[in-house]
């Protein structure tokens, strides 16, 4: 673990104190905190940011929804069912992303795709609109696409948590005339509370740190570059290791700030989940 992740962000760190461009590797000076000075006052760190944000933000609200629903059918499926019903649900989560995110691009490209002719009959849709032409469009693409694809994590780990949802709960909750909807708001969801934890922390970091989907179907372009690829485009693209780093540590500290704060939120003792206090 500590040659696979501490050394790397021990060298990200490292690299991110100099203005070090690799096509003038003599020029390399000591820069203190001069990157981190020039990003965070730059405009275009901000509008990652945003747009970082707000696509970790529908997507992880929408697969919580889905996921949570998804969960509840496998959880209550007939046992002949189930392992059906778990292979069906998990295929778009196997499927590498990189992949999955040619296929939707071929699916809304304007020249390849399928969907505007399918749905020319929808306002504002015709076969000529090009769905990567616009930022709305296109980030709609994006989020549709993650929301495909990882939903299935989600729904895994909510179905592992219904299963630790004691039954005689449930049912001393019926025999006192409890609703549906008041057993899954009273015994359900507060017993699977560290499921719903993991499971949102999980995906919320996976979500912030997207990177193939933009990659493959924009490129960055009518706005939708996230931080993932403003790092990779000054790193790989314009060779500017030391803002690339700077970049790249920015993001670790984002992911470790989301994560302190989901724990904050939630309250969970995960010892006391295992049961082991």
């Amino acid at each position: 673990m500590l040659a696979v992740t501490a050394y790397p962000i021990a060298q990200a760190i490292y690299e991110s104190l100099f203005k070090f461009r690799l096509t003038d590797p003599d020029a390399r000076e000591f820069n203190w905190l001069g990157n981190y000075a020039v990003i965070l006052t730059d405009g275009v760190w901000w509008q990652a940011v945003g747009v970082t944000v707000f696509i970790t933000a529908i997507t992880v609200a929408i697969e919580a929804v889905l996921g949570f629903a998804l969960a509840l059918v496998m959880h209550r499926a007939l046992t002949i069912l189930r392992p059906v019903l778990r292979t069906a649900i998990l295929i778009p989560y196997a499927i590498i992303t990189v992949v999955s995110a040619f296929a939707w691009l071929y699916a809304f490209d304007i020249n390849t795709g399928f969907f505007t002719t399918w749905f020319s009959w929808v306002p504002g849709i015709s076969e000529d609109t090009n769905m990567f032409g616009s930022f709305g469009s296109a980030v709609t693409v994006i989020i549709i696409s993650e929301i495909w694809k990882t939903t299935p994590f989600i729904s895994l780990l909510l179905l592992a948590g219904l299963a630790q949802v004691p039954e005689d709960l449930q049912e001393a909750a019926k025999v006192d005339g409890a609703t549906w909807w008041q057993r899954m708001y009273k015994v359900t969801i507060p017993n699977m509370k560290a499921a719903i934890m993991v499971a949102l922390l999980f995906r919320t970091l996976d979500a912030f740190r997207i990177f193939d989907n933009v990659f493959i179907m924009t490129q960055g372009s009518q706005g939708t570059e996230v931080v993932s690829f403003l790092a990779y485009r000054q790193t790989i693209s314009r060779l500017e290791i030391g803002l690339g780093s700077a970049v790249s540590v920015l993001l670790f500290l984002c992911v470790v700030l989301i994560s302190i704060t989901f724990i904050k939120l939630f309250k969970v003792n995960l010892a006391s989940a295992r049961g082991e206090g």
